[in-house]
């Protein structure tokens, strides 16, 4: 029943996606939402995950705030399931009415070393526009992501992120793919938001709470030298568009002791993603269970 249910849920998200395509972009964005939020009304586990989440990372807060937050996150994964569907229509000229650059210089900066760029972002706002985004402006970059279990579903989703020179590497290829674009001073995206097992990931805390977080990105920019350049797509509600916002490069932490300097650097890297968590809470992915992965002898949270 599972899995039939799964197919099921594939199957309707790759007609649902096909479908928006075929909308004007503020009718897919409104139908997205729609989307988005029978998902969410249909979930268990997604409406669990996301409240308890929020009483871990916000405990002072009302229930009232918590589910305002998580209204504003339906909303904003429903707007960018309807931009997803419209990346085969835009341009370089009508992509200004839906996103625009903060910060550009930053990454002009870092890419300029020429030891290549580590995209540090996370699930937040519009995700999906970054990499897109910046590879139409003729700034193509790896993608880290793990292959969606639909073929068909992830054949489209694929086809999308890379229409512009994009390239996806395999999480299971993570680190051969990062090292040899780092050679060959390339820009790599890396979502460093999602909960990990050791020893691909190592605890920092993450508004308070030891999160078991990726400590690939910062254990490949010690070694290569790549500039760790943040990079997040946040809808920006008086422009009415998303802004594409490079912050400086993150200073690294080099005390000579890899396995030291790495935690170091990976909780650097978490708390930046927490700082716009806390800025945007209505814009991050709360139904990821981001602590699930506990500390030897600690017992389960989820």
């Amino acid at each position: 029943m599972a899995a039939m249910r799964e197919s099921l849920e594939y199957a309707a998200a790759w007609t649902g996606m096909k479908l928006l395509g075929l909308l004007p972009r503020p009718a897919a964005r409104f139908v997205g939402v729609s989307f988005a939020a029978a998902a969410y009304a249909v979930r268990a586990p997604l409406r669990r995950s996301a409240m308890f989440n929020l009483r871990l990372a916000f405990p002072d807060w009302t229930d009232a705030q918590r589910r305002r937050v998580i209204r504003g996150m339906i909303r904003q994964v429903g707007w960018m399931a309807g931009e997803f569907s419209q990346f085969p229509k835009y341009t370089r000229e009508n992509l200004a009415r839906v996103v625009v650059y903060n910060g550009f210089e930053n990454f002009e900066q870092a890419f300029a070393q020429g030891k290549g760029v580590l995209f540090l972002t996370a699930h937040l706002g519009g995700w999906e526009l970054s990499a897109f985004a910046h590879s139409l402006h003729g700034h193509p970059l790896r993608i880290v992501a793990r292959p969606l279990d639909n073929v068909y579903l992830d054949r489209m989703v694929r086809r999308y992120r890379t229409m512009h020179g994009n390239t996806v590497v395999d999480k299971d290829d993570f680190v051969r793919g990062i090292l040899s674009a780092m050679k060959a001073g390339q820009t790599v995206g890396i979502l460093m938001d999602t909960n990990m097992t050791p020893p691909q990931g190592v605890f920092v805390d993450f508004f308070g709470i030891p999160a078991c977080t990726a400590s690939g990105l910062a254990r490949i920019a010690l070694r290569t030298g790549a500039a760790v350049v943040p990079g997040f797509t946040i809808w920006d509600r008086t422009l009415r568009k998303y802004r594409l916002r490079f912050d400086p490069a993150v200073k690294l932490v080099r005390t000579g002791n890899l396995d030291t300097d790495t935690v170091t650097n990976t909780a650097i890297f978490t708390s930046i993603i927490e700082n716009y968590v806390r800025q945007y809470p209505d814009q991050w992915l709360w139904v990821h269970r981001r602590w699930k992965t506990r500390p030897e002898g600690q017992p389960p949270l989820y």
